[in-house]
């Protein structure tokens, strides 16, 4: 099959055939001397003949407007075909671009390339695994029973219950069933003195520095509540949640007494300047234990970052979502949603592992809390 001739090589020609005919030639013999057949050369003189070189290139020009246009018209069309609703993942691409060819008749090449899909992603078949049903109920209820949890704890959580999972599946699956991510905190730079030295003590082992604060909270009917949180900033173990309407400096103190009791006096006691704190009884009673004091600078709460964000948490998962009718129920519900963060919550820190896990449960039990009744 010969090259085909572009439409300035048939002007060319038709006039070498009309000058053979003004000499004298007939048609049969000019036409055969262009190399095509009488046909060929008729169909060429209806569709081209007594045009000049420069208007066939304007047709041409013309010609290929008409399709640019075409082209866009067809890809407008389809983008308002599926533009109903946000497609990003490869099956609602693949689902957009089979509407498209069954409803606009659109090649399968263009509905892909406009709507973003692979060609090969849209003809590979999707494989459903046997148990995506039930990893997606696993999925469901952890996420309704932790509302505030991400993918990735939802994932260290399933791992724990068993499932040979990674996150970008349990993501994959997060998305699909509309689940919501919850918003990341924005991240808080040291504070640092004039001379370049930060203020900020690291903990670098068990007991080194704890750090303790309060969180205040109201029952349903308008009474104020306080809790007094005590964490370890190495292993971020919550110590003690204690709960009651009122906590003087008399009542750290006792608390502190029983946890120096059961876990040994930490090294360094961060916290800020209340006055339950740098009262100077409970001072003098530290310094004599042998336990130093770290007061952070007043109105910069992110140098105890550990308990400032251990606080953030027991309000996000716990205070925020729960009505609590008395103290009493405020304490029990608290108590145990500590030890749920102790010993079952994984902690990104950790590799999603809780602080003190119960190694003697079974990998399965999971303590209830968030007014869960224990079977």
């Amino acid at each position: 099959m010969g090259k085909r001739s572009t439409p300035e090589e048939i002007i060319a020609k038709l006039q070498e055939v009309e000058v053979r005919l003004a000499r004298g030639e007939t048609t049969a013999q000019a036409v055969r001397s262009i190399g095509v057949t009488e046909q060929t050369y008729y169909r060429w003189r209806k569709e081209y003949g007594g045009l000049q070189v420069g208007q066939a290139k304007r047709m041409k020009e013309n010609a290929r407007l008409r399709r640019a246009i075409s082209d866009l018209t067809l890809d407008n069309q389809i983008l308002q075909e599926v533009n109903k609703g946000k497609v990003l993942s490869p099956s609602r691409k693949r689902e957009a671009a089979d509407h498209v060819v069954e409803t606009l008749g659109a090649t399968e090449r263009r509905a892909c390339r406009v709507i973003g899909q692979h060609r090969s992603t849209q003809r590979k078949p999707r494989v459903v695994r046997q148990d995506e049903d039930v990893l997606t109920a696993a999925i469901i209820a952890l996420a309704e029973r932790f509302g505030r949890y991400d993918y990735r704890r939802i994932t260290a959580m399933l791992r724990r219950d068993g499932w040979h999972v990674n996150e970008k599946r349990v993501y994959r699956i997060w998305r699909r069933e509309g689940l919501k991510v919850p918003m990341k905190q924005p991240k808080r730079g040291r504070l640092w003195l004039n001379d370049g030295s930060c203020i900020r003590l690291r903990p670098m082992h068990k007991g080194h520095v704890w750090s303790y604060d309060f969180v205040q909270d109201r029952t349903h009917d308008g009474k104020v509540f306080r809790i007094l949180c005590v964490i370890d900033e190495f292993t971020r173990e919550c110590l003690a949640n204690r709960v009651e309407r009122r906590l003087n400096s008399r009542d750290v103190l006792d608390t502190l007494g029983e946890l120096f009791v059961a876990h040994g006096p930490p090294e360094h006691i961060r916290s800020d300047n209340g006055p339950e704190f740098i009262a100077t009884a409970l001072r003098d009673w530290l310094g004599r234990v042998g336990v130093k004091t770290l007061y952070i600078e007043p109105g910069s709460p992110w140098e105890n970052g550990y308990c400032e964000s251990f606080n953030s948490k027991l309000r996000d998962e716990l205070l925020a979502r729960e009505i609590f009718f008395d103290l009493r129920e405020a304490q029990i519900l608290i108590e145990a949603w500590r030890r749920h963060y102790n010993t079952v919550r994984p902690h990104s820190s950790l590799g999603y592992r809780p602080p003190a896990p119960q190694t003697i449960l079974p990998a399965a039990f999971i303590p209830p809390y968030c007014g869960e009744v224990a079977a």
